[in-house]
């Protein structure tokens, strides 16, 4: 079975696959979005290392329960072949109410059928008010017409 788009990525098909992965990461459904990597996916988020997706799952359930309030935008850095770089910002608040803003970057390589084998993370958490969050569509997909990060200023 094949996850399109599938490389050799062209621009269009990069950007469709970044929207692809925003999309699936703002539904916080930890099996939803480990179904999008390799049964052997390699991963490196922050100082955590992961091995496959059981751990992939586990590791995006435990986020998701600390993380509350989450929105994500990604937009596509480069890419070739069969990789990918984005960088993103996201939004969430912990259990006491105060909100953050993480930047990151990602590395991410995929196989022949369109599934992520390698993804690299590296992400800094900014301390914000609620009052300067941008991200304040419903929970959920980004809505098509909401500004990216270039257009924020971020």
């Amino acid at each position: 079975m094949t996850r399109n788009p599938v490389p050799p990525f062209s621009y269009e098909d990069a950007v469709k696959k970044v929207r692809a992965a925003e999309d699936a990461w703002n539904s916080c459904d930890p099996a939803k979005v480990a179904l999008a990597y390799t049964p052997d996916t390699k991963w490196r988020n922050r100082s955590e290392f992961l091995n496959g997706r059981d751990e992939v799952r586990n590791f995006l359930s435990r986020k998701w329960e600390i993380e509350n309030g989450y929105r994500l935008i990604k937009e596509i850095w480069v890419h070739e072949d069969t990789r990918i770089a984005v960088r993103f910002c996201y939004e969430y608040h912990d259990a006491e109410g105060n909100w953050f803003r993480a930047f990151g970057n990602e590395n991410w390589e995929f196989d022949a059928e369109g599934y992520m084998a390698v993804r690299h993370a590296s992400i800094n958490d900014v301390p914000i008010s609620e009052a300067d969050r941008l991200f304040l569509w419903p929970q959920g997909p980004r809505p098509a017409d909401h500004k990216g990060l270039s257009e924020l200023g971020l």
